[in-house]
């Protein structure tokens, strides 16, 4: 290691990140479903936007809260990805240590900011199921845009002491990061201090957003299968029951990861490094890949519109 690493400083010029250790060599090849999932949120969420911005009859709460889930899905994965790429294809693993912050920042932002929009979109569902009636009276566009304010206003302050306490540390060990972005253990791992309060805050953020959110999901889920259950028919039953289980299968793709990479990057000191990554980046990639598909595609409004955008351009 040169000197350049290890040499001791309060705030490191600039930080390398390792990419993925001991698979240096398959880079390139590992890159490649990295880019094909990157290309498909890229699309896939700016199918959605483009669909629901031109059509006057899915302007619904439940297609604004869509449009914020694209949004957040494109911010989410866009802070990551593209550094992620350039250290995968042209080895480019330096970033310095403000522009290092950035995307832990935004990181952990919009990741609080995508959990309130699981909320949302249960408490939506939950509406639309259980009371039809008093839907259109409780979820207006106000109401929307005020739950919308809120999440930002949440995960914004939520995530502020993240880089706050990264920047306050001294860091004097190695600036090598055995990573491919700046996730918050890793960065503040390197400061030769007490970094426990940054451990315990960050498990306080992870466990207070889990908890109350999936009580929420749980909650509203639980009132739309009683709900689903009391249908008439067994065909509605289950068309309604699809769409819910294909829900939370999108919301569990979120949380597990989370929580699971939270947990391993404070503790599983034993477990190798690239499936550390793998795992650190199931909740950055697979949700932003899954929602066009699973709340897009499979709505029947979403898809009959795209069909007919792709129709209208083949004549």
């Amino acid at each position: 290691m040169s000197d350049s690493n290890t040499t001791k400083f309060t705030h490191p010029s600039i930080f390398i990140l390792l990419g993925i250790p001991g698979l240096e060599l398959a880079h390139v090849w590992i890159s490649i479903p990295f880019c094909a999932m990157y290309i498909i949120v890229i699309l896939g969420n700016f199918t959605i936007l483009f669909i629901l911005k031109g059509e006057r009859s899915l302007h619904e709460p439940v297609y604004y809260f869509l449009c914020m889930l694209a949004i957040t899905d494109l911010v989410l994965s866009t802070s990551t990805m593209p550094k992620m790429l350039a250290i995968f294809w042209f080895n480019s693993n330096k970033i310095v240590f403000s522009a290092c912050l950035t995307p832990l920042y935004f990181v952990h932002c919009f990741s609080a900011i995508e959990s309130g929009i699981f909320v949302a979109m249960a408490v939506d569902r939950y509406m639309a199921i259980c009371h039809p009636l008093r839907y259109s009276t409780i979820l207006t566009n106000r109401m929307v845009a005020k739950i919308g304010l809120a999440m930002v206003l949440c995960g914004s302050m939520l995530a502020l002491p993240y880089p706050f306490l990264a920047r306050r540390w001294p860091y004097c060990r190695t600036s090598i990061i055995p990573h491919m972005h700046c996730e918050h253990m890793y960065v503040v791992k390197l400061a030769c201090a007490d970094i426990r309060i940054s451990s315990y805050y960050g498990l306080f953020v992870v466990f207070c957003v889990i908890c109350l959110d999936v009580f929420f999901i749980v909650m509203s889920y639980t009132q739309i299968l009683r709900a689903i259950f009391s249908l008439p028919t067994k065909d509605t039953r289950l068309k309604t029951f699809g769409t819910c289980g294909s829900h939370l299968c999108v919301i569990l793709a979120f949380y597990i990861p989370t929580l699971f990479s939270s947990l391993t990057s404070r503790f599983g000191h034993d477990l190798p490094l690239h499936f550390l990554f793998f795992i650190a980046n199931m909740y950055l990639l697979m949700p932003p890949v899954l929602n066009p598909i699973i709340y897009g595609v499979r709505t029947k409004q979403i898809r009959d519109r795209l069909l007919l955008l792709f129709t209208h351009k083949g004549t």
